[in-house]
């Protein structure tokens, strides 16, 4: 398990390469929006952050003193690092199908799918609340599904198949294939954790 040292030298780093770059360029890339000249406006989840630029030091929009937890400000410097993002396929991938996610499958599978399974499987009301709070997209798959713009290239989606007396629960979680040209399969998986923890707070 990452320490806290090592999530502070992985932002430390994310900020260094970033530094090097100007606002226009990033803002470009990653389809941000500017708040203001030298900030970026980030919608993530359901809060929005500010992240002033070249510091890179972030902000929440609503409650300035909120504390933003680390592993999200490196997920999103992650993504504010990827290359140009090529066009969304519409060809939608699970994460053993992401080059070199073999390594991370378990913890995906611990951080997302067995949490999906285990609040949502016998509650999907909850789920239903929860994702229209989020934004979500009703898709056609499943007992309930939901797609999800976390980033503005980047889309997921979550399935999930109710249990019953009968059946357990299932799901999945699925992305456009060209993810993997944009964050990688650590953090892919940290993401989707994110993103069904959120949607348990919501539904409490």
């Amino acid at each position: 398990m990452p320490r806290i040292d090592d999530y502070k030298n992985a932002k430390k780093l994310a900020i260094e390469k970033l530094a090097t770059e100007s606002f226009d360029t990033i803002l470009q890339r990653t389809g941000f929006e500017s708040a203001e000249p030298g900030r970026f406006r980030v919608p993530f989840l359901n809060r929005v952050y500010h992240i002033g630029f070249p510091e890179l030091d972030f902000e929440d929009e609503v409650e300035s003193e909120t504390e933003i937890p680390i592993q999200e400000q490196i997920l999103i410097l992650h993504y504010m690092l990827s290359p140009v993002p090529p066009l969304l396929t519409d060809n939608w991938v699970s994460y053993r199908e992401i080059r070199g996610a073999s390594f991370y499958y378990s913890a995906f599978v611990k951080r997302a799918i067995d949490p999906l399974k285990k609040v949502f499987g016998q509650n999907v009301d909850g789920l239903l609340r929860a994702a229209e709070i989020l934004g979500g997209k009703t898709i056609d798959t499943g007992d309930v599904g939901y797609e999800f713009r976390l980033f503005p290239n980047i889309p997921v989606r979550l399935i999930l198949w109710a249990g019953d007396d009968e059946f357990p629960a299932e799901a999945n979680i699925v992305f456009d294939e060209n993810i993997a040209e944009i964050l990688s399969p650590e953090d892919i998986a940290w993401l989707a954790g994110m993103v069904v923890y959120r949607l348990i707070a919501l539904s409490r």
